[in-house]
């Protein structure tokens, strides 16, 4: 097999060139000038123009240095995660930047606290950055002083940090033992993972049924971990002036309660169609009291088509060609200058990524294509962040990072496009198959993200009282589940460690790290209806709100394609195409049995 990687020369020949080198010694050296500067220039509010333009030439400088660097190293190491040179370089530049850490966040508390800065951003030389500025604000508010900062950091470390790396640990060292046909194998917690969606029932239910008993090992354990990681959430949160630890994470979203709530009544009034679907697929794979949680994963029919790289790149430029000339010269481009690292290999990362690098305005991609269908739609998908990222370039670096709700709005429309293509194509039995395909992702995306949410939102309220035990824990999944899933799941046979395995978790940057999925999904739906309706129309403002991701507020962007994200119709309208998914799912499978 041809090996297909990635070029990052355009960045750096390598670690050892005199360009890597020297850039490396320019960001410590850059680094330590702004430090000063901060520390020298940042006590008063004086000649303050001027002070602000020197931060933002110095923010912009770093950035598009870092947005060099980094990109190297991560990009090597995920190539090959035993390079020595990318690890000792990642973890070089990892602690100069938190050793800058509390220089930012001093930065952010002096222009984000100016008086007159409301005023200073409606001047027209300054409106570049205008949304920068604004972010600095909003920032600011919920910054402590100094000391309380410099606290916080210093107890996270042995906090959070710790609880973190403990769950990871115990995780990963974790030995599943797992019976399929009277012979028992030892497995890591991702090897049995991928046993859920063996064509197999018997090794599906096997890999289930180890898994709980496994869990049982470590979760009083890995309950302290949660526990002590969402005690520490709330006192922060409530610390810095937010209500909980929800506000806090809707603020980083850019995203307000409203929209949120109205996105959330929209969900819980099609969990039924959900539910039917799930009881459906139930009764063919031969359950007559709802899915097991092991089967949620199962093939429905048969997929036999397999691509080759070069059949799956024709064929997405094909269907990308039936969008916009932009969109399949962003792909033609990304496939001919070697911006994919293609096939698996010993030491490369699994999974696929798309990394939009701002410094030199190009992305690149990491697949482990096998020649599967879903090798042929990750690759739509991850170059729809590619196109993503041609739009966010025109912005300013310091106006080109976009929050998670709005992250997979432009990956989701391109690998919508080339679902639809390959559905149009497929016999009666492979469209039955990647319908049903389809429906698992979203009711994953619905049913079990609400699931998530439901969990995550009531640990918080509890923990606020006392703290949480393994049982407790498992109870309050149990009823988050039945909650969400309803009487499409067999009660009999839900995960009550859901909690235990999911990195998002523990890590108390990224509470509630679940809704934005959702979000993602149904907004990018709404818009690909939009397109649908009129394609003329949408194309002349499809590029201008991907760009606006970077510098507006969620419901700021949405107003650009003339949707109102606060309005609970908008979130039906996209469920309402899901909905008609599970009904020819019903349709097709209404005098099939087991």
């Amino acid at each position: 097999m041809e090996i297909i990687k990635y070029d990052l020369t355009k960045l750096y020949p390598s670690f050892d060139s005199p360009e890597f080198q020297n850039d490396l010694q320019k960001l410590a050296n850059d680094l330590q000038t702004y430090k000063e500067y901060v520390e020298n220039n940042c006590r008063d509010y004086e000649d303050f123009e001027r002070k602000l333009q020197d931060l933002i030439k110095f923010d912009e400088e770093l950035s598009l240095l870092i947005e060099k660097i980094y990109p190297f190293i991560s990009l090597t190491r995920s190539a090959d995660t035993t390079n020595e040179d990318a690890n000792k370089f990642l973890a070089k530049v990892q602690m100069l930047l938190a050793e800058a850490t509390p220089c930012f966040a001093k930065v952010t508390k002096f222009i984000g606290k100016y008086e007159y800065l409301d005023e200073l951003m409606e001047r027209k030389e300054y409106q570049e950055y205008r949304f920068y500025l604004f972010d600095l604000q909003s920032k600011a508010k919920h910054q402590l002083s100094d000391e309380q900062e410099e606290i916080i950091s210093k107890m996270r470390q042995t906090g959070s940090l710790a609880w973190s790396q403990l769950q990871s640990l115990l995780t990963s060292k974790l030995e599943v033992q797992v019976k399929i046909k009277d012979e028992v194998k030892t497995y890591t917690i991702t090897e049995v993972s991928n046993l859920l969606h063996s064509p197999d029932q018997e090794t599906r239910k096997a890999a289930y049924l180890g898994m709980q008993e496994a869990y049982q090992k470590i979760d009083d354990s890995i309950a302290m971990c949660l526990s002590s990681i969402k005690g520490e959430v709330n006192f922060v949160a409530r610390l810095r002036g937010y209500q909980d630890a929800l506000e806090e994470s809707l603020d980083k979203s850019r995203t307000s309660n409203k929209t949120l709530d109205a996105m959330l009544q929209a969900m819980y009034e099609y969990l039924p169609h959900f539910h039917k679907y799930l009881r459906r697929k139930a009764h063919l794979l031969g359950h007559e009291n709802g899915l097991p949680i092991y089967d949620l994963t199962a093939p429905i029919g048969k997929i036999t088509k397999t691509y080759t790289y070069e059949e799956a790149k024709e064929f997405i430029l094909k269907n990308f060609a039936t969008f916009s000339d932009k969109l399949v010269n962003v792909a033609k481009r990304a496939f001919e200058n070697n911006w994919i690292d293609v096939y698996p290999r010993k030491g490369k990362v699994g999974g696929a990524f798309c990394h939009n690098i701002r410094s030199i305005k190009e992305s690149r991609i990491l697949t482990n294509f096998n020649g599967n269908l879903s090798d042929v739609i990750t690759i739509a998908h991850e170059l729809g962040h590619a196109y993503h990222g041609e739009c966010i370039f025109e912005n300013n670096v310091l106006s080109s990072h976009y929050p998670m709700p709005l992250a997979e709005t432009a990956s989701t429309f391109c690998e919508t496009i080339v679902m639809n293509a390959i559905i149009n194509e497929a016999t009666d039995e492979e469209k039955l198959a990647l319908i049903e395909s389809q429906l698992q992702d979203f009711t994953i995306i619905i049913c079990d993200i609400l699931s998530r949410f439901i969990f995550e939102k009531a640990v918080f309220e509890r923990r606020l009282d006392h703290p949480l035990n393994s049982k407790e824990l498992q109870d309050i999944m149990r009823e988050a589940v039945k909650e969400s899933f309803g009487d499409g799941l067999d009660h009999n046979y839900i995960n009550p460690y859901a909690w235990l395995n999911k990195p998002h978790y523990y890590s108390s940057g990224l509470s509630f790290y679940n809704w934005p999925y959702a979000f993602g999904l149904l907004f990018a739906k709404g818009l690909y209806a939009q397109y649908l309706n009129d394609k003329e129309g949408f194309l002349k403002h499809y590029d201008e709100i991907l760009k606006a991701t970077g510098k507006m507020l969620v419901e700021d962007v949405a107003k650009q394609a003339g949707i109102d994200v606060t309005d609970v119709n908008f979130w039906r309208s996209s469920l309402e195409l899901i909905k008609e998914n599970i009904e020819l799912f019903l349709e097709l499978t209404e005098n099939k049995d087991k």
